[in-house]
């Protein structure tokens, strides 16, 4: 993990404050890091919708701290807020779950169950100790849930660094960092060639993510990072003394790479790397398999964890529905989930295609994986739908053995 202020919010440990109106969360959000990022009142519902702070938590390095609005709201728009709070918690990394020193609530219980339903990392906090210290008994009924238990008082500082060092511990000995990128391909003294077109989605002056981690990746293993645009593949491969290890390629540029580049240099995608690293790329190959099977009228979800201004040649909103259609040849309904809205019911779709996820974390990624799963719907993403659609997914996932034959399975099933 990159220990820098700039590390984009995807590559950090998200840590989210749960628990009821009034129940100390953002007094506790302020003194974890030492900023005012959550406005406090002695009125109940004074947070309304999450907010995230970027910080930097030593020794672990960068993270990002979530207060949420309280899971007792009341009316319409308190329910409409109690899910947006359950919903951080399905996929921040680790949960602290802020009840009161004199006493667990049914609520407090409920976000228990919830965490360990969900597999999140936790912490039971019980705040505000400085008005009424716990008993032996709330000790003790707060310890059988199994959790790691502080006492704190935000106000006056009480257990906040005993607070901090258990979300240390947690970190290191219960949350999965993300896969690197390029994962086991790498190796010191490989050259690897990197194909990053400069189009109208690139960032002036700057590479999009998932091209700055591979760079950052492949110089970490002593590997020689070979930078290029798509019309300079079969340049580069002639200028090298020995073929590259692989490539690598952002997916809009398959057709290009995959015609210059010979069969015996195998050839990946940032967005299948995305997949890998995100993911499980072995269920989203096999996902992919759905668009062989698609039929008119099928209705089509595509998920960007991110929220962006379309451009005129946008990958997800008018590139793929457009290579959709070509492949198929079918009357789709193709509709678009933006940022972290994700639907509860994904039963209407024949497929979700999400996008690679570099501004979320591997931990989100598998949320929306896990609940597409639960409901039997298939889920694949932007580089295995396009290397599909363009008709080169089995060379691309022959880099990934298992997730072609999962591939393979499901074309059969």
């Amino acid at each position: 993990m990159l220990n820098t202020f700039n590390t984009p919010k995807g590559l950090r440990i998200h840590i989210g404050l749960f628990g009821r109106r009034n129940a100390g969360k953002s007094s506790l959000a302020n003194a974890l890091t030492n900023q005012h990022i959550s406005i406090v009142s002695n009125v109940p519902g004074t947070t309304t919708d999450p907010v995230e702070k970027a910080c930097e938590l030593a020794p672990i390095g960068p993270v990002v701290f979530i207060d949420t609005a309280g899971v007792d709201d009341v009316g319409e728009l308190g329910a409409a807020r109690v899910e947006r709070s359950k919903t951080v918690l399905e996929w921040t990394d680790i949960a602290l779950i802020v009840g009161s020193a004199a006493g667990l609530e049914p609520d407090d219980r409920e976000l228990i169950a919830d965490a360990k339903r969900l597999g999140t990392p936790s912490i039971l906090v019980l705040n505000k100790a400085g008005i009424k210290a716990p008993t032996d008994q709330v000790l003790a009924d707060a310890r059988q849930y199994g959790l790691p238990v502080v006492i704190t008082d935000a106000v006056e500082g009480l257990g906040i660094d005993a607070l901090r060092q258990t979300i240390i511990r947690i970190v290191q000995e219960d949350t999965e960092p993300d896969r690197p990128l390029c994962g086991d391909l790498a190796h010191a003294g490989d050259t690897v060639l990197l194909v990053t077109p400069i189009d109208s989605g690139a960032p002036k002056g700057r590479l999009i993510l998932p091209q700055v981690q591979a760079i950052r990746e492949l110089l970490d293993a002593h590997a020689k990072a070979y930078v290029i645009q798509q019309d300079r593949v079969a340049e580069a491969i002639a200028d090298l003394k020995n073929p590259p290890a692989f490539i690598m390629t952002d997916s809009q540029a398959i057709d290009d790479v995959a015609r210059q580049a010979p069969d015996s240099i195998p050839l990946t995608t940032f967005s299948l790397q995305m997949a890998y690293a995100k993911s499980d790329l072995i269920e989203l190959a096999r996902g992919t398999a759905a668009l062989s099977k698609l039929k008119d009228g099928d209705r089509v979800l595509i998920c960007e964890t991110c929220s962006h201004h379309p451009q005129k040649d946008d990958i997800g909103r008018l590139k793929i529905p457009r290579w959709l259609k070509e492949k198929t040849g079918l009357d789709l309904k193709i509709e678009v989930a933006v940022g972290k809205d994700f639907p509860d019911d994904l039963t209407p779709y024949a497929v979700l295609i999400q996008c690679g996820g570099c501004v979320v974390t591997r931990r989100h990624m598998l949320m929306r994986l896990r609940r597409a799963m639960s409901q039997k719907v298939p889920m694949t993403n932007y580089g295995l739908a396009i290397c599909y659609l363009r008709g080169h997914l089995e060379r691309v996932l022959s880099c990934h053995p298992e997730a072609l034959e999962a591939f393979r399975k499901g074309l059969k099933s």
